[in-house]
């Protein structure tokens, strides 16, 4: 028997990280890789999508959002669809279709053979109470759904020797698997897509084979990755020569999206290198974002005779008894960044 286990997946969540029109896009690749990976179990025979929590955003979704989820669980009726809510969607409602089924604050399971597939959805008043009302059969194989991280919302050492085969997690927008004791395993599916650059990495869902023995795998499938990364530029002396390091070290995709943390040490006068090199690289993916995170090398006796407002500015920094020597240099750095013009991006 095959099983998809997702989560996270955020229908209407609002994305701000990016240009409008790169923001509106990623609103719809959620939507489209929802479809697509529930394409991709019809016709790889998939019997159960694991679905948990926060299908939505928020307990009342955009009309759009609605229609379009149950839309597609009513048009694979050969997929039973079960939907445990988490802390985004909590209090939403959901419609009955033969082939969703849903979880609530009391333990509920599912059998398909031998195969058990049991969900709670988590509140206070049940936060102590679900490890003593959790009862599985040890001679069956055991599907456990919850949506909450490990170490706050769900007690991981509360779950052991409780007969679970595989715990599907909901929560936390990364892979991530391990133990949950000697018999059974955890997994987060993570998000199907990155909505921000908090949401690095790749991102897809988990193929669950269950036949003698209960085996998944993790499947990439997101139709963009979200990458953040830190390049060294000391003593480059502009973009463009930024730009072509970029390019040498970092495998662009030209379906993904980037964000580049320049660091290292760059004279003081080199003041729109970033924009510079963001420009330049505007072309090798879907998006860039070019972050100056550099030190400045500072010359300070190229003002010492210098009586514009850098020169004023600068002289009195470096007088001040109040700052340490680092914290002189920032202060200077961040400044003559203002003092031009540039946003400040501490």
């Amino acid at each position: 028997m095959k099983i998809i286990h997702c989560a996270d997946i955020h229908l209407g969540a609002p994305i701000n990280a990016f240009p409008k029109e790169i923001s509106e896009g990623r609103k719809r690749e959620v939507r489209n890789t929802f479809l697509r990976m529930v394409n991709y179990a019809r016709e790889g025979g998939v019997k159960v999508i694991l679905l948990a929590g926060d299908v939505f955003d928020r307990d009342k979704p955009f009309k759009k959002d609605v229609d379009f989820f149950y839309d597609v669980v009513e048009s694979n009726p050969d997929i039973d669809f079960l939907y445990l809510r988490g802390n985004h969607d909590s209090e939403g409602e959901a419609k009955t279709l033969a082939n969703l089924k849903t979880f609530s604050t009391e333990w509920q399971s599912y059998e398909y053979g031998d195969l058990t597939i049991s969900g709670i959805e988590l509140v206070a008043s049940n936060k102590i109470s679900l490890y003593s009302t959790l009862s599985l059969n040890a001679k069956k194989k055991n599907i456990v759904m919850l949506h909450g991280q490990l170490g706050e919302e769900i007690n991981l050492v509360k779950l052991r020797e409780k007969n679970i085969d595989y715990l599907a997690l909901g929560h936390i927008h990364s892979y991530a698997d391990g133990n949950v004791d000697g018999r059974g395993r955890y997994a987060y599916s993570g998000c199907l897509e990155g909505r921000g650059f908090d949401e690095t990495g790749v991102k897809g869902f988990v193929c669950i084979d269950v036949e003698d023995t209960l085996t998944y795998t993790f499947k990439p499938f997101s139709q963009r990755c979200i990458e953040e990364i830190e390049l060294d530029v000391s003593d480059l002396k502009d973009g463009y020569q930024m730009a072509r390091l970029a390019r040498a070290k970092i495998p662009f995709k030209k379906e993904n999206i980037y964000r580049i943390r320049l660091v290292g040490e760059v004279d003081a006068q080199t003041e729109e290198f970033a924009a510079d090199a963001q420009r330049a690289l505007e072309g090798d993916c879907a998006y860039v974002s070019v972050k100056d995170k550099t030190k400045k090398k500072m010359d300070y006796a190229l003002y010492d005779g210098d009586n514009s407002l850098k020169g004023e500015f600068v002289r009195t920094v470096l007088s001040s008894g109040d700052y340490t020597e680092e914290e002189k240099a920032q202060i200077i750095a961040y400044g003559l960044k203002a003092l031009v013009g540039r946003e400040v991006d501490a």
